[in-house]
């Protein structure tokens, strides 16, 4: 036990240590403050004053809304009802039933046969990338608009998607979910996440010029664009955050539209949470390998700071995670070392503050289009008390198998499956006047 309190003694003395508190502290510190000021600069250029919408008119392009399903049948049809609802008047609604054993091809005929969607139906569960694959060659419209299946879109969301396709540098817009089956309190701060967390970042990353990712579960594409980078990739765990990349890579333009909101279902359970976080980590995680050699060519320079953040985040992770394990030996055996105390020090505070400033700052800019969000900052405590530490653990535990593991081109097959309790029919409040 001496040795071992000796050696621990010694590691708390070293450089690297130290320069691991020192990042450990920094880093949420330095990208709060980028990320609050990026936010707001992206609100003052974009969003202060309203905007007005696409008019209907006779030469509006052609639009194909795309879903993608499998084992939906508790959902699909109030969403192709959402879907018939919006207002944009040249559209075409398609549905892919990704080889479902269960009824959603049933639940989607009567629309077929009536003439309001068109059905694709495949035999064989092959995956959401393939499914969006084998359906993006027979769409009739120029712009794409994927949602997921249990997407309700507000009726305008073309109206703001559509005029950014004006300019031919432009190849995806990604939208604005909002929460919408908010009962449980896991759902409560997952509604906070998306209006404080990911739509900030998303405001921010649009200043840099680069977006980490489309939305998958909403986000419009010109279709000449996804053609010519190759499609979606069959073999990546998140086939939205590759195919981004692969756009911008090829000099192609993101943005990101906050006015295009729709509701969506979070998962309600830590198996549900666990199982689509840990996905999510694997796919960032898989386009981090894909793409290394990008700092190998001046031309992608714009998505270097994209590519650095990213890496730095899941280093700050792995650091926290250590040194938390450090800490803990410690305590074990009777020392305290430098950077832990009961009661959360300067540093402490510091970071928790301006994890709540942030998480205001995106419920404030995201009021105007969900005004129920508000309620939900309560809960903000949760963030980084719970939420942030499964997430963190999340991302150190599913990046080594991206990284270390097989190159070989695996087809990812998806495999949903809903309760009914995490259905809900309660849409996002609609924008207020403004």
């Amino acid at each position: 036990m001496h040795s071992l309190q000796q050696l621990l003694l010694w590691i708390a003395g070293t450089p690297l240590y130290h320069a691991t508190i020192a990042f450990i502290a920094l880093y949420p510190i330095v990208t709060a403050v980028v990320w609050i000021v990026h936010a707001l600069a992206f609100y003052r250029r974009n969003e202060r004053r309203a905007r007005s919408g696409s008019s209907h008119d006779s030469n509006l392009p052609l639009v194909s809304v795309l879903v993608a399903a499998y084992r939906e049948e508790l959902v699909i049809e109030r969403t192709v009802r959402s879907l018939l609802a919006i207002t944009y008047p040249n559209k075409e609604i398609v549905v892919v039933d990704d080889g479902s054993p269960d009824g959603t091809s049933r639940i989607l005929e009567p629309y077929a046969r009536a003439g309001k969607i068109r059905l694709i139906r495949k035999l064989h569960n092959e995956g959401k990338a393939m499914a969006l694959n084998d359906a993006i060659p027979v769409l009739r419209g120029e712009i794409v608009l994927i949602l997921d299946a249990d997407i309700q879109p507000r009726p305008d969301i073309l109206d703001h998607l559509v005029p950014h396709f004006e300019s031919g540098r432009v190849a995806a817009v990604t939208g604005n979910p909002q929460v919408a089956n908010t009962r449980s309190l896991l759902a409560k701060v997952q509604a906070t996440e998306f209006a404080s967390i990911v739509s900030v970042l998303r405001r921010g990353q649009r200043v840099w010029g680069r977006i980490l990712t489309v939305s998958g579960a909403v986000a419009a594409f010109r279709k000449a664009a996804i053609v010519d980078v190759g499609m979606f990739d069959p073999d990546m765990a998140t086939e939205d955050i590759a195919l981004s990349w692969k756009l911008q890579l090829r000099a192609y333009d993101i943005r990101y539209e906050p006015r295009a909101v729709v509701a969506m279902e979070v998962p309600e359970t830590l198996e549900g949470l666990w199982k689509q976080r840990r996905r999510w980590a694997l796919g960032l995680a898989q386009v981090l390998r894909r793409h290394v050699g990008i700092f190998r060519s001046w031309r992608t320079c714009r998505f270097w700071p994209i590519y650095v953040d990213a890496c730095v985040s899941i280093a700050w992770a792995y650091a926290l995670t250590a040194m938390t394990a450090f800490w803990a030996l410690s305590y074990a055996v009777g020392l305290k070392p430098l950077g832990t105390a009961p009661i959360p020090n300067f540093w402490g505070m510091v970071i928790a503050t301006l994890a709540l400033v942030q998480l205001a700052v995106g419920v404030l800019l995201d009021r105007r289009y969900n005004p129920g969000v508000v309620r939900f900052y309560l809960w903000a405590a949760m963030y980084p008390l719970f939420y942030w530490a499964l997430m963190i653990f999340v991302t150190v535990v599913s990046t080594p198998a991206a990284l270390l593991g097989s190159r070989r081109h695996t087809v990812i097959r998806w495999h949903t499956k809903r309760a009914a309790a995490e259905v809900s029919s309660q849409p996002v409040a609609a924008e207020r006047a403004v």
